[in-house]
C-alpha cells in the first residue's frame, strides 16, 4: 500500500474517532433527563451530584457567574417538570443523605435533604421512635417531600409543614440561610410547597413521635355512606390513628363500591417489640400478574378488584406497628414500557362533597371508554393554610387517581382533554388538585384551585429576581 494511502487512511480515522470523541463529550455533557412519568425528556446542560453544603454552594456560585439555570432533583417523582428545565444545570441531591443528629429526648432528628424516608426509618426504628407525616411510600427523599408538602395516612396529624422545625436554605445569591417560624419566617411558607423554586433545601429538622402498634380494621361499603362514616366511626374515634380507602375501577362495580382500612391503637401496645421489625415487599407475583392484565383488559381490572377485597379480608384484626404501616410495598407497581406509561393525578373533595362529587366524575369518565384508569386510593387531609400554595383549603378526601396512558403526543393530547373535565368536576364540588404531576391543568384551572399562586409567584420573583432556580411547573404557570 502506498505511503499516501496510509496516510489517508489515517486522516480519515482521526476524523472519525475525533467525531466520536465529541459526540460521547456532547453527550456527557448535555445528558437527557426526565422524571418518572418519562413524558418530558429534556436536554440538561449538566447532572451535579451534591455531596456537602460546601459543594453545593459551589455549583450555585458558578451558576451565578455563568448565568446558568438551575433545578433540584431527588427521586424525581414529581412528573410535571419540577426537576427539569432545558440546558439547566441539574443539582442531584441524592447523594447528600447523611443523618446529622437524634434528639431522642425531644423526638427530633436532623437530617441532609438527600436521605429518604426510608434512610430515617431504619435510623429511628431501634429507639421506638416513627415518622409523624410523609407520604404513603418512603422511597422519597426529604427535600422533595418538602418542596411538594406531602401528606399521608395519618389522620391526627396534617401536611409536612406541621412537623419541620427549621431548615437551611441555599438561596439564589449562594447564601446559606436558615429558615424556621421565627428565623427568616416569611420564607417558611414558601419553601415548604415551593417546588424547589426559592433555592436548595439543605438540612432539615423534623418533629418526630413514638412508634406505636396497631391494629387493622377493615370494612365493605357503598360510597354513598362514605362521609357519614368517616365522620361518625372514623374521624372523631381517638382510637384511628391511620385511615385510607379504595374505590373500585372495575367496570361492574365503577365507582361504587369501597372498602377502607382503619389503624386503630391496639391495646396490647406491651407487644410491639414481636412486630418491631421493619418489614420488606413481600411475594408480590399475583398482584402484579393482576395490575398487569387490569391495564390491559376489563376482565383483569374486575379479577383484580375481587382480589384485593379478598386480601382486605385477611389483614383484618391483624397487628402492626406504625413504621411498618408507612411502609408500603411497591414493588408490583413497577412498570416498564416503551410506548406507554402510567401517570399520577390527586383532587381534593370537601368531606361533604364526596356521593355527590363521585356521581359527577363517573358521569365524565363514563363517556371516555379509551381513558384506563387503573385504582383510586383515598386518604384525608384536615385544613390546612399553613403553606402558600395549600391544597387543602377545607376537610377533604384526597383522591390518588393511578393512570395507564401512552406517549406519544396525541395520546398525552388525549389525556390533557379527559383531566382538565374531571379537575372542572373537582372545581365545581369547591375542591381543588395536587401540582406535582404532568401540566394537563390550564393556568386558568390552577389559579382557580390557587388563589394564592399569582402572591406566590411575585414572592418566587422577589427573592430571585434573576430566575436561578427555574424548571418547566414555573414555565407553564409562573410566567
Amino acid at each position: 500500500m502506498k505511503r499516501k494511502h496510509i496516510f489517508l487512511i489515517i486522516v480519515v480515522y482521526g476524523i472519525i474517532l475525533g467525531a466520536s470523541i465529541y459526540s460521547y463529550k456532547n453527550r456527557i455533557s448535555h445528558p437527557v433527563a426526565e422524571d418518572k412519568g418519562h413524558l418530558l425528556p429534556i436536554s440538561m446542560k449538566s447532572i451535579q451530584s451534591a455531596y456537602g453544603d460546601k459543594e453545593i454552594q459551589k455549583i450555585v456560585k458558578k451558576a451565578i457567574k455563568t448565568n446558568d439555570k438551575l433545578s433540584i432533583a431527588g427521586m424525581s417523582h414529581s412528573q410535571g417538570g419540577q426537576t427539569l428545565y432545558p440546558n439547566a444545570i441539574m443539582i442531584d441531591m441524592k447523594q447528600y443523605n447523611k443523618i446529622i443528629n437524634l434528639d431522642k429526648k425531644n423526638k427530633t432528628i436532623t437530617v441532609q435533604s438527600g436521605a429518604t424516608w426510608d434512610d430515617i426509618q431504619r435510623y429511628i426504628n431501634p429507639f421506638g421512635l416513627s415518622i409523624k407525616v410523609m407520604q404513603s411510600q418512603n422511597i422519597f427523599t426529604v427535600g422533595g417531600s418538602l418542596s411538594v408538602n406531602v401528606h399521608g395516612r395519618d389522620i391526627r396529624n396534617d401536611a409536612l409543614i406541621d412537623t419541620i422545625q427549621s431548615f437551611h436554605l441555599l438561596n439564589p445569591k449562594g447564601e446559606i440561610v436558615n429558615v424556621s417560624r421565627t428565623e427568616n419566617a416569611e420564607l417558611f411558607p414558601y419553601v415548604i410547597g415551593g417546588y424547589g423554586l426559592f433555592g436548595v433545601i439543605l438540612d432539615v429538622t423534623i418533629q418526630l413521635t413514638d412508634d406505636e402498634l396497631y391494629v387493622t380494621k377493615t370494612k365493605s361499603l357503598n360510597y354513598q355512606n362514605y362521609s357519614t362514616y368517616f365522620e361518625e366511626k372514623v374521624k372523631d374515634n381517638e382510637k384511628v390513628k391511620m385511615h385510607l380507602a379504595r374505590i373500585s375501577v372495575a367496570p361492574k362495580t365503577f365507582l361504587r363500591e369501597m372498602y377502607v382500612t382503619n389503624y386503630e391503637i391496639a391495646s396490647n401496645q406491651e407487644e410491639m417489640n414481636d412486630y418491631s421489625k421493619l418489614k420488606r415487599d413481600n411475594i408480590v407475583a399475583v398482584p402484579k400478574a393482576l395490575l398487569g392484565m387490569s391495564r390491559y383488559s376489563n376482565w383483569g381490572k374486575d379479577a383484580f378488584w375481587e382480589l384485593q377485597k379478598k386480601y382486605m379480608k385477611t389483614i383484618n384484626n391483624k397487628l402492626e406497628t406504625r413504621n411498618n404501616v408507612m411502609r408500603s410495598e411497591t414493588a408490583f407497581m413497577d412498570y416498564d414500557s416503551g410506548t406507554r406509561t402510567e401517570v399520577l393525578q390527586e383532587y381534593f373533595v370537601p368531606v361533604g362533597e364526596f356521593a355527590s362529587y363521585i356521581d359527577d366524575l363517573r358521569a365524565v369518565l363514563n363517556k371516555e371508554k379509551d381513558f384506563n384508569l387503573l385504582n383510586i386510593t383515598i386518604r384525608y387531609v384536615s385544613k390546612n393554610d399553613h403553606a402558600v400554595m395549600s391544597y387543602s383549603k377545607d376537610n377533604m378526601f384526597a383522591l390518588v387517581l393511578l393512570i395507564n396512558q401512552g406517549r406519544s403526543k396525541q395520546d398525552i393530547k388525549s389525556t390533557e382533554k379527559v383531566v382538565q373535565k374531571m379537575i372542572d368536576v373537582t372545581l365545581a364540588h369547591q375542591g381543588s388538585y395536587y401540582l406535582p404531576y404532568y401540566s394537563y391543568p390550564t393556568k386558568e384551572q390552577l389559579y382557580q384551585a390557587y388563589p394564592h399562586a399569582a402572591e406566590f409567584f411575585d414572592m418566587k420573583r422577589k427573592y430571585d429576581p434573576e430566575e436561578r432556580f427555574v424548571n418547566l411547573f414555573y414555565k407553564e404557570y409562573g410566567k
